[in-house]
């Protein structure tokens, strides 16, 4: 072995976002040879203790797959219960849902915003970001009594009906969001910024379709896929919004991918209060008794959802029973993580902050 290679390991540090993921870089002076990244420090067994569980014991622990998105999780759990047991639910519910769903990845995408400048060493942007995830979370709280994991989803509907105030809420939030969006852009448009970030970390389209990623990091790789569209559930197929991407498929490109992500999210927010605001209907299916779903047979499904790290997939094998037989979860941070020994391979070791926190990879996620 060469006397100048050596082997770092980086991590794990904490029980936060990123920081159960330990790297083993092989080095030669400051320059990456190969990296190896090692996950499992959080394993939960969120799929195997499904099998234990009826359908109802099982829902509040979905948001535990990634508790940053607990609403999106909700609804891959939720989708896949009410395809088994050919549950309905109704239009209004369905708006509810997403527009909770796309106020869930604002603050996802707010969130990873303000850890990654704060990795970068933009202290003041980070705190103002995280600022603005908050003003989510009081919207959250007060409609649901919790800051972070809410069981709002019930199978056929929603637990309860978005009233005139929490609306106006939603709206007044996206007013300070959107005046605030183009004044982060700018701030961050310094030499040191750019430096960490510009042709660092460059993910071909090709790499990315091999390694199946999915979400922002594919779209800023120039692949305008998102389940959303291509695969329209609840009510996506009625609203109108763009598929954003972005040519260069390095660190900067994903910064600039979720902030039009989250430009788009707001657009399609204000459509689903408009339609709240004209309508009215029912929330709930009221031929469903949640606490006795049964699946009337033998049958496998899948639930698809646009995430906010890319695909999120639900697979609930039954037997028939009122417990599932088998749940497997597909979730986007698992395919990123594969990605590292790529995008770091003989780069400096400096870029490692730069190349793992721009990729949005949440450990939970990946340990489930």
């Amino acid at each position: 072995m060469n006397k100048s290679i050596l082997n770092i390991n980086t991590g794990s540090q904490n029980s936060s976002i990123s920081g159960l993921l330990k790297l083993i870089a092989e080095t030669d002076g400051d320059i990456i040879k190969s990296i190896e990244p090692v996950i499992g420090f959080l394993h939960r067994g969120l799929e195997k203790s499904a099998e234990t569980k009826t359908f109802l014991q099982y829902l509040p622990l979905a948001e535990k797959i990634d508790c940053t998105s607990g609403f999106l999780c909700q609804e891959a759990f939720c989708s896949a219960v009410e395809m088994l047991c050919e549950i309905d639910v109704p239009k209004r519910a369905k708006y509810i849902r997403v527009l909770l769903m796309e106020l869930n990845r604002i603050a996802s995408h707010l969130l990873w915003f303000g850890s990654y400048l704060l990795d970068l060493g933009s202290f003041s942007p980070s705190f103002f970001l995280l600022n603005e995830r908050k003003l989510i979370l009081k919207i959250f709280e007060n409609l649901t009594d919790e800051k972070i994991l809410y069981n709002f989803h019930k199978f056929g509907g929603v637990k309860q009906d978005l009233n005139k105030k929490s609306l106006c809420d939603i709206e007044d939030f996206l007013k300070i969001l959107s005046s605030k969006l183009e004044k982060y852009k700018n701030i961050l448009n310094n030499p040191i910024f750019l430096a960490k970030t510009k042709n660092i970390g460059i993910l071909s389209k090709n790499t990315a379709l091999n390694y199946s990623i999915t979400g922002a990091n594919l779209r800023a790789s120039d692949v305008p896929l998102d389940f959303r569209k291509t695969q329209p559930y609840l009510i996506y197929n009625q609203v109108d919004f763009d598929i954003p991407t972005q040519k260069q498929g390095d660190c900067y490109s994903r910064f600039l991918q979720r902030l039009a992500e989250i430009k788009e999210s707001q657009k399609i927010i204000l459509q689903c209060i408009e339609y709240l605001k004209l309508t009215k209907g029912e929330i709930n299916n009221p031929n469903i008794n949640i606490d006795t779903v049964i699946p009337k047979k033998d049958k496998t499904v899948i639930s698809y959802i646009e995430s906010s790290r890319g695909l999120t997939s639900c697979m609930i094998i039954s037997d028939g029973s009122s417990k599932p037989y088998r749940i497997k979860w597909r979730t986007g941070s698992f395919y990123s993580v594969q990605l590292l020994p790529v995008l770091l391979k003989h780069r400096y070791l400096t870029d490692i902050t730069a190349v793992l926190g721009s990729l949005d990879i949440f450990l939970p996620e990946v340990d489930r």
